[in-house]
């Protein structure tokens, strides 16, 4: 069976009201999560070039897990290695599973597409992941992370952040898988290092909260349209939101940076956290005026269309 961009958009949406109908029982869970394996399962057969750049990447990502793993044998000793194995096994695991899970989602956003390969883009964006699954590990294994650790994990998590955009755009690999999975790494990766600063006593609790909800906030509105309305919610990038994210990241930076560097951060540290704060309001309000007109836009374009 050949899915097109179009009967993969519905067959979502009868997935998802199909489990509505069964009252998310555990049936009706098992029955969602069946059929859309069977669809992931048809578009990898169906895509042999496609699968096999699923596998390569996932032997890539396995190897430098590995690499990880005996680096931090040699330097933090086994006893932390054992603690941090078994959730940095699993992010990762499910990480490389949701990726395979939406090769049908790799699609040319203007064209609709499917692209033979995952790309050195979606690539670089999955690099992050597994910086974002190291630190998750860390703390689902109760493994304290020292700041110039989490510094690392997040600098390597910016270069990739830019770069996997730029090559998207400069190969014309610019694709729904690669955008659904820049948000989810971007999210595991500041919701990791939220909560290694709220460990470490340098971001305060409630500050921590309000850095989280520019995620979680899009995250469950999403998640409840998808699955109570089975309709999905497009929150487009706006210029607010752009300079949001680059103000919590340059916070992020300025906590993590080493002491050496404490006579800058000690300067810059409260406007720029005044600047993130006022930005981290006005993106959502910007984003979701954007979208209520948008909505509204296709209301006026359906209702013209009418006979």
């Amino acid at each position: 069976m050949k899915y097109t961009a179009e009967s993969q958009n519905q067959f979502v949406v009868d997935l998802l009201t199909s489990l509505r109908k069964e009252k998310f029982s555990s049936r009706g869970w098992w029955h969602f999560i069946a059929r859309s394996w069977e669809m992931s399962w048809h578009t990898a057969q169906a895509h042999p070039t496609l699968k096999h750049s699923w596998v390569r990447i996932t032997l890539f990502i396995s190897t430098l897990m590995l690499a990880m793993l005996i680096v931090d044998l040699f330097i933090e000793g086994p006893g932390i290695t054992a603690h941090l194995l078994p959730g940095f096994l699993f992010c990762v695991v499910w990480q490389q599973s949701d990726l395979f899970w939406h090769l049908g989602l790799n699609r040319q956003v203007k064209s609709g597409e499917l692209l033979p390969k995952v790309g050195i883009a979606n690539t670089l964006t999955w690099l992050r992941a597994l910086g974002a699954s190291y630190l998750l590990g860390r703390l689902i294994g109760g493994v304290s992370t020292p700041s110039w650790l989490a510094l690392l994990v997040f600098l390597s998590g910016v270069v990739t952040d830019v770069l996997d955009g730029q090559v998207a755009r400069y190969t014309l690999m610019q694709s729904k898988l690669g955008q659904i999975g820049d948000g989810e790494t971007d999210f595991c990766l500041y919701t990791a290092i939220a909560i290694v600063l709220m460990q470490n006593g340098v971001l305060p609790f409630w500050l921590g909260m309000v850095m989280l909800l520019r995620f979680l906030g899009p995250l469950f509105a999403v998640v409840g349209s998808y699955f109570l309305f089975a309709r999905p919610i497009r929150f487009g990038s706006t210029v607010w939101g752009k300079y949001a994210g680059l103000a919590q990241c340059i916070y992020f930076l300025a906590l993590l940076a080493p002491r050496q560097l404490e006579f800058i951060t000690r300067f810059i540290d409260v406007p720029l956290l005044i600047v993130t704060l006022v930005l981290l309001f006005v993106a959502p309000v910007a984003q979701l005026t954007e979208h209520l007109r948008s909505h509204a836009l296709v209301n006026r374009t359906g209702l013209r269309g009418r006979p």
